[in-house]
């Protein structure tokens, strides 16, 4: 029954994530967070955060990481599986069709339209993840950690993963 909920976790965000990755985020942290309870939403972010730092798809790495915490190997390789096996079935049958159409007004419109509503989605996580993180660390520790991240990044063109490994231990030292 874990490897079935393990699979469900994640085929659901790989079916209605449109546009890969950053769409699919909310949806697993829904499925991981909201409807199993394997995680709280800051053990998410921290995963998040982790697997952001690494290279490839978000989606696969999140669901590698997430399964095996739940299921070991087995719950890694499902969960790896379930998340790129609507994109088979897709490339599988409809590829033809879809490049038939490629170029119609109405799917680029609707290309168009679904952005709009990613971006609303990715705000939310964000707002919960710093909501949750103001409640844990307070509000001085969470906006020195954000404006010193946002400095790193935006300002000093720091790689994220440094940044992420810096406040990882800065987490460790002093907050944990």
């Amino acid at each position: 029954m874990l490897y079935w909920k393990i699979f469900v976790a994640f085929f659901i965000p790989g079916v209605l994530g449109y546009g890969g990755g950053p769409a699919s985020i909310p949806l697993v942290e829904n499925e991981v967070v909201g409807r199993y309870g394997w995680m709280n939403v800051q053990q998410f972010s921290e995963v998040l955060a982790l697997a952001n730092s690494l290279p490839g798809p978000i989606a696969t790495k999140l669901a590698g990481y997430i399964g095996y915490e739940q299921g070991g190997i087995l719950g890694a390789a499902i969960g790896v599986f379930a998340t790129v096996a609507p994109s088979l079935i897709i490339m599988v049958f409809l590829l033809g069709l879809l490049y038939k159409y490629k170029d119609s007004p109405k799917v680029q419109r609707m290309t168009l339209y679904v952005r709009p509503a990613i971006a609303i989605l990715l705000g939310l996580i964000a707002y919960r993840f710093f909501a949750e993180s103001q409640a844990q660390i307070g509000w001085i520790q969470m906006l020195l950690i954000a404006g010193s991240s946002y400095l790193l990044i935006e300002r000093m063109k720091v790689h994220p993963a440094f940044v992420i490994l810096i406040s990882l231990v800065y987490g460790g030292l002093f907050l944990g």
